[in-house]
């Protein structure tokens, strides 16, 4: 099989990995488009060679594929020292599959760019804006859920999903792992599990770490 997914965020896959458990972290709540948080206080500018994306897909049985996305520009804002707004941009053409090699990997690569998934040649880019962040309890590894309007190809959705996040006077430092269904934006192909061995599943696993400095 050599089509297989994406999204970003993320995410697809062809072979290799023996497990059928599917994508990792919870999956994001999706809603209708927010609107974006008040910009109002202490600005931090994304560092985009420091900061990670990384998405992952899955097709039936053993069959994964991993890599990342490039963050090329952002800004986050905090106010009593919690964050309160943001957006960050990601280069859609800057996808990259991190488990196949030569032949296979660029052309799952290219497959993920088309019409078929992202068509990054017409949307070149995908983003996210902070529409919310409220503390969150009980959770052993994250702080805040984060809501948010995640833009990708022509279609806007906004995705709420829990996150650690670290702010300091010079620093800001977010992380969160979590699934989003393909479809809602439009990204169908392979959808159908009458395909068989060519179905991919419509979850794609999410995994960003986002450090910003204080401008």
């Amino acid at each position: 099989m050599k089509k297989l997914v994406l999204v970003l965020v993320a995410g697809a896959f062809i072979a290799t990995t023996a497990c059928n458990n599917g994508p990792k972290g919870e999956s994001a709540q999706v809603t209708e488009t927010q609107q974006a948080a008040a910009s109002q206080g202490a600005d931090y500018a994304v560092d985009g060679a420091a900061s990670t994306l990384q998405w992952s897909g899955y097709g039936p049985a053993t069959k994964e594929h991993k890599g990342t996305f490039k963050i090329t520009e952002g800004k986050l804002t905090v106010a009593n020292g919690q964050l309160a707004s943001g957006t960050f941009t990601v280069d859609v053409n800057s996808l990259n599959n991190s488990d196949l090699e030569g032949e296979y990997k660029g052309k799952l690569e290219a497959h993920l760019k088309s019409a078929d998934f992202f068509n990054s040649e017409k949307y070149p880019s995908a983003k996210f804006e902070i529409t919310g962040v409220q503390p969150l309890t009980g959770d052993s590894v994250n702080n805040y859920t984060v809501s948010g309007n995640l833009t990708l190809k022509d279609s806007t959705k906004n995705i709420s999903f829990p996150a650690k996040i670290n702010v300091s006077d010079a620093s800001v430092d977010a992380k969160a792992t979590f699934t989003i269904n393909r479809t809602w934006w439009g990204m169908s192909y392979g959808n159908d599990q009458s395909l068989g061995d060519k179905f991919i599943k419509p979850e794609v696993g999410v995994s960003f770490d986002i450090k910003a400095n204080k401008l």
